[in-house]
């Protein structure tokens, strides 16, 4: 299990590289589109679409979190899916993705940024109210880090390093 020492330095880390990232970016490569979306005749992705992903599954881990500290039986929530197999799972989840970042395609970087910052916060406060014990919680059914509330927890600055990188990757390949 990730400490809370190890989360703090994982999550300022890859925050302040995501930020100094997006801060170089011109308004055009903001814009350009750099992955596909994952849902067949989904719109593609530019780099402020990534942000607002980040933003929406920082909340949502936040949820799981929240709800294995009240003693949910079903913290991450897939059984509410309806889903019979993992394919149909990562279906719902792409689809509730596309809608989050449809939603906020017209957001500027400055709300998206905010947006990011306030949802960041709310991960460090919850964070400073969990004990120890509480970050070593598991979460059925979670496949992030080691499945504990502090491996989701730490999950938001590796989902935030690898959206970083698909950027980078898309932006350079369309360049």
């Amino acid at each position: 299990m990730p400490t809370r020492e190890m989360i703090l330095k994982t999550l300022a880390e890859a925050h302040e590289e995501l930020l100094a990232y997006y801060r170089a970016l011109t308004p055009e490569e903001l814009e350009s589109i750099c992955t596909t979306s994952e849902v067949p005749g989904g719109e593609p992705w530019r780099p402020k679409d990534h942000l607002a992903h980040l933003t929406f599954i920082e909340q949502a881990f936040q949820g799981m979190v929240r709800r294995v500290l009240k003693g949910s039986a079903d913290p991450v929530g897939f059984s509410r899916t309806g889903a019979t197999n993992r394919e149909e799972i990562l279906a719902w989840i792409h689809c509730n993705n596309q809608a989050y970042v449809d939603v906020h395609r017209s957001d500027s970087l400055e709300t998206l940024l905010t947006d990011l910052a306030h949802a960041r916060q709310q991960t460090l406060a919850l964070l400073e109210q969990m004990t120890d014990e509480q970050l070593s919680l598991p979460l059925p059914g979670a496949p992030w880090d080691d499945g504990t509330a502090g491996g989701i927890l730490i999950t938001n600055a590796h989902h935030e390093q690898q959206h970083l990188s698909w950027v980078q990757q898309g932006l350079h390949q369309h360049s």
